[in-house]
């Protein structure tokens, strides 16, 4: 008698593999955040001395709605090939400039679905949450780039490219260089969407 069973095709995780390519961190509210040799993430927080690191929400203008709502963007990840997107238009942006904790290469991090988990280097893991919402601070960096991150499909549907958010689901040290796996959740996939 046979007793294996199978699995939906959906059911199933699946894995993608990029790199590190930089970690920054501030201690004080600021548009961008300087490169680190390493960053420690702290879970249930964020990244340890970072501004936004918290059990509740520390962006000021949703702090200013309700300052204790859970704070869903511990982490913020910016795929680098975003900024070879824009270098064609003429924009300059390098790791940390735009407010990211966290920058990538090899992965389409918009692409992947709400509870993905980021496996960065042998510790650390980031669950992914949301979008996140760019503002008007991207155009005071650098004029007309804030079109380039944010724009709209031939439907009127938003679109957000300016980087995804998380949560730390298991603290450890990351640094540049460090592998970066994204293991998809089972099941149906959501979107991803602004939190």
């Amino acid at each position: 008698m046979d007793t294996t069973t199978t699995t939906p095709a959906d059911a199933v995780a699946k894995t993608l593999e990029g790199t590190v390519t930089a970690v920054s961190s501030n201690g004080v509210y600021s548009f961008t955040k300087p490169n680190r040799e390493s960053i420690t993430l702290l879970a249930g927080l964020g990244v340890e001395g970072d501004v936004h690191a918290g059990v509740t929400v520390k962006h000021r203008s949703r702090m200013a709605q309700d300052p204790t709502q859970p704070n869903l963007r511990q982490v913020h990840l910016i795929h680098e090939e975003l900024f070879d997107e824009v270098a064609e238009d003429g924009f300059r942006v390098a790791p940390g400039e735009l407010g990211e904790n966290v920058t990538t290469r090899g992965i389409d991090l918009l692409g992947l679905p709400v509870g993905t988990l980021l496996h960065l280097g042998d510790e650390a893991i980031v669950e992914v949450t949301g979008l996140r919402n760019p503002c008007v601070q991207i155009d005071a960096f650098q004029d007309g780039l804030l079109k380039r991150v944010v724009s709209r499909d031939e439907s009127g549907r938003l679109i957000r490219r300016a980087g995804i958010m998380g949560v730390v689901r298991q603290g450890g040290t990351v640094h540049p260089g460090a592998t970066l796996t994204a293991e998809l959740p089972t099941g149906p996939h959501r979107p991803l969407d602004r939190v």
